[in-house]
């Protein structure tokens, strides 16, 4: 479900000697040392090898080391990365790559097509516990049933049926990129040894518990252009990257004012007013693909009225309460699509308008007369609370009463999971596709309590959306999924949650964006920061 309030697992207190030196008791680092940027994560990584034993904070190190065919883009779509092109069959079922040229490992060997399937094949043994090895084995909706090299910068990709799917499971930063490596990252045993990849940085040192350090790949062939979210324009601006480990959020901000950190990639709303003051931190921030909403239970013997649910979104003023939720962070969106999407349209972006007079003869209509319905929220996710709390005072004026019930985060969870509740304020983790955000809400309650919205006719649009690749034809589809489910109102799309991050004014060229993961490619220090 959702991450921490600060993005991932929190670890455990500082070391003293850290501690002084993130708080400032100890001077910020040397002039020799500013070839270096120094990026906040709050826990340690797991290993080096792409998509096995990972977290969030192994994803976005490794990143900037592995690549592989294709990436996402800045809204969340797929462009190539190792590949020059992509083509796909008529029939959906056949993708063929053409490789880069002149792009070598870090170890100075060429990339081949041989490399592509050197890691396919491990990827795809089990012993290798891949991550997504289901979603190509036969288990996911990309079943991968060969891949050939007609010649050593071709790659042939063949499925068992059409999936809309396959390039953006390829993509994703928990498969690791599926980043392709030489059999030189191997021991002789076949046992993973060492990161070699493509990417813009080479793997330095880790010291265990303190950092991450990784090196400028001298030798990286960037693409032309700008930097687009993993892929584009990767150029290594700087020589060095350190990421700090520094669990503690309050110890973090410290560590930023007094120069001892450059950019921590998330900060606390709490954080923003006091940082916001300080003229030497810059503020960025950017949409992401989680999505905050108000869920009801279709089942429940009163909300299974859908002129009860529709009253609730008439009743609402949505931007008035995303603006009080988010502090004026986030905008509004009543869309399961989150807004940084390249299927984020028109017919996405249309928000209701608050209508009291309407909201009060449906409720009339419906034979409701004042019954409560009772919220279920937390209090670990501030803003969920303030949706909750907001939201009622809003309905409360078109005579809906609601209840709030507040429970400890893993029993509200619970419940969701088992679909225990008439209405609840939750939050959905980025999903990176259409589909999946549809998917993580849809289905049948009878096999699975969790899923929201249970029509047969958008089940039915959802198994289409996942075959068909052609853009058009699938935002067809989600427009007409995004209308089905407006009329269902199965729940209250609220916003999607906004990543606030912070750096120090020497720094240049850092952006959050959708995905989340800290950038240092692109990035740069001013002279003397």
């Amino acid at each position: 479900m959702l991450k921490d309030p600060f993005g991932r697992h929190l670890g455990v207190a500082l070391a003293a000697l850290s501690t002084a030196v993130f708080l400032g008791l100890m001077p910020a680092p040397a002039a020799a040392e500013q070839d270096t940027l120094r990026i906040q994560i709050n826990s340690d990584i797991r290993s080096t090898e792409p998509g096995t034993n990972r977290d969030a904070n192994t994803d976005e190190v490794m990143l900037h080391v592995m690549e592989g065919l294709v990436a996402f883009r800045e809204d969340a779509s797929v462009g190539p990365l190792l590949a020059k092109s992509i083509e796909v069959s008529p029939d959906g079922r056949t993708y063929t790559f053409k490789l880069r040229d002149g792009i070598s490992f870090h170890d100075g060997t060429p990339f081949r097509a041989e490399d592509v399937l050197f890691a396919w094949k491990r990827y795809m043994d089990p012993a290798t516990v891949w991550r997504c090895q289901p979603e190509f084995g036969g288990d996911g909706a990309s079943h991968v049933v060969g891949v050939s090299a007609p010649d050593p910068m071709t790659v042939v990709f063949e499925l068992a049926s059409p999936s809309a799917l396959f390039l953006a499971t390829m993509a994703r930063a928990d498969c690791g990129e599926t980043a392709i490596y030489p059999p030189s990252a191997l021991d002789a045993d076949g046992k993973w040894q060492q990161p070699i990849g493509t990417g813009p940085y080479k793997f330095g040192e880790w010291r265990r518990g303190e950092f991450v350090e990784l090196l400028r790949n001298e030798h990286y062939s960037a693409l032309p252009g700008v930097r687009d979210g993993a892929t584009g324009n990767k150029a290594p601006l700087v020589p060095k990257i350190r990421f700090l480990i520094i669990p503690d959020a309050a110890a973090a901000k410290a560590a930023l004012l007094s120069g001892a950190v450059d950019i921590v990639p998330l900060i606390a709303d709490t954080d923003l007013a006091e940082l916001q003051a300080h003229r030497d931190i810059l503020i960025d921030n950017a949409p992401t693909m989680e999505v905050n909403a108000i869920l009801f239970q279709t089942r429940d013997p009163l909300l299974k009225d859908v002129r009860i649910r529709r009253a609730i979104v008439a009743a609402l003023d949505l931007p008035q309460l995303v603006d009080g939720i988010a502090d004026g962070q986030s905008r509004p969106s009543y869309s399961v699509i989150p807004t940084p999407s390249a299927y984020y349209g028109p017919v996405e972006a249309a928000l209701p308008k608050r209508d009291l007079a309407a909201a009060r003869q449906l409720l009339a209509d419906a034979g409701y007369h004042g019954q409560p319905i009772k919220m279920v929220v937390n209090k670990r996710y501030d803003t969920m609370y303030r949706a909750a709390v907001l939201s009622q005072a809003m309905l409360a004026e078109a005579g809906i009463a609601v209840e709030i019930e507040v429970l400890d985060w893993a029993t509200e969870l619970s419940r969701y999971t088992q679909g225990q509740y008439q209405a609840m304020s939750f939050g959905y983790s980025a999903r990176l596709d259409p589909s999946l955000s549809y998917e993580m809400v849809s289905g049948d309650k009878a096999k699975q309590p969790r899923k929201v919205w249970d029509n047969p006719d958008g089940l039915a649009l959802l198994a289409r959306s996942m075959q068909v690749s052609d853009k058009a034809a699938r935002q067809a589809i989600f427009d007409q999924m995004e209308a089905l489910m407006r009329a269902d109102v199965p729940m209250i799309p609220l916003y999607a949650v906004v990543q606030i991050g912070a750096a120090r004014s020497v720094v240049e060229g850092y952006k959050n964006w959708a995905l989340g993961q800290a950038r240092g490619w692109g990035v740069s220090l001013k002279p003397g920061g």
